[in-house]
């Protein structure tokens, strides 16, 4: 999937914290191989070269997957959309070689991309590609998939006090001992000089996402690496968002739509749903601004209290 994880667990012993932590990692281990999009034998990959309109069985695990993608993509007008495979693969060579890509390819590329050409049959678990070129690219979702997965692992091994972080995606079971929440530090962005936010979360997912990091000039112009599948080409505006939500893999791809939708309708979607809340920042230097869905300020620590109830894990930031 193209990131790291670290798992922190309470155990009462070392071998059994041992013991639950190969579990977990092989559990993620295996995700990788279903549904990287960094190797060309992982199901997902195989599922893309598929013939057009063929009838794909798919594990239970991408299965799922693509069925909360699906969600997502409606409930966001598709802001969120995996089948922007095509569109993913045109930007990072044209990031590479610094050139835009050629109208021509831009227009071949989207023809394959559209959330309505992703068909899903729940009777038979199958999946058909409708469109010719068509590749799907789960690196918004299958990550907090992973982290809810890996968690999982631990509570069933009976250790639900536990933390998992995949490349700053945090996923939060049990508080640990004698306390009652997890401390989650939430990056800072931009150049603002406020503090940043800690979030007291248990049983809970954080997910972060913007172009901090990854962005660059194609021809002269600023691309983000997270697309708008809806035009086919990079945020044209500093963007980042961060979200709170009951499962990673919800976290994972709300923070994504986020970034695309922007503060009005993406935070309007926030309100909508249940146990869900996040932040968004736009703009930088002095234009930087921030907003905040109603219930955000509910989570956040004041800056002047370090809570004893607390545990800091590593912090949550912007891949």
């Amino acid at each position: 999937m193209g990131t790291t994880f670290a798992i922190t667990v309470y155990a009462p012993d070392a071998d059994t914290a041992e013991a639950a932590l190969a579990a977990a990692f092989a559990r993620i281990d295996e995700l990788d191989g279903r549904l990287s999009d960094y190797d060309s034998q992982s199901e997902l990959s195989r599922l893309s070269d598929h013939p057009v309109d063929t009838a794909i069985p798919v594990s239970d695990d991408l299965w799922e997957v693509l069925v909360v993608a699906a969600l997502i993509a409606e409930q966001s007008e598709g802001a969120f959309d995996i089948t922007v495979g095509p569109l993913s693969r045109l930007w990072r060579r044209a990031r590479r070689q610094g050139r835009a890509p050629s109208p021509e390819r831009l227009t071949h590329a989207r023809r394959a991309t559209g959330a309505q050409l992703l068909s899903l049959e729940p009777r038979e678990r199958t999946v058909r590609l409708r469109a010719t070129g068509m590749r799907l690219d789960l690196g918004g979702i299958a990550k907090g998939f992973a982290l809810d997965e890996a968690l999982d692992v631990l509570t069933e091994r009976g250790l639900p006090q536990a933390l998992v972080d995949g490349g700053g995606d945090v996923a939060l079971g049990e508080p640990p001992p004698g306390r009652e929440a997890w401390l989650v530090a939430v990056e800072a962005t931009g150049e603002s000089s406020e503090p940043r936010p800690r979030l007291a979360l248990a049983r809970a997912a954080v997910a972060p996402s913007g172009d901090r990091y990854r962005r660059a000039l194609v021809a002269g112009r600023r691309s983000s690496h997270i697309l708008d599948p809806r035009t086919g080409l990079g945020l044209p505006a500093a963007i980042s968002a961060t979200v709170v939500a009951p499962s990673g893999v919800l976290a994972d791809a709300l923070a994504s739509a986020l970034c695309v939708l922007g503060p009005e309708r993406g935070l309007a979607l926030v309100d909508s749903l249940s146990g869900v809340e996040a932040r968004v920042t736009t703009g930088e230097g002095a234009r930087l601004r921030t907003t905040e869905s109603i219930g955000f300020a509910a989570l956040v620590l004041s800056s002047r209290s370090t809570p004893k109830n607390t545990h800091g894990p590593p912090t949550a930031r912007d891949e």
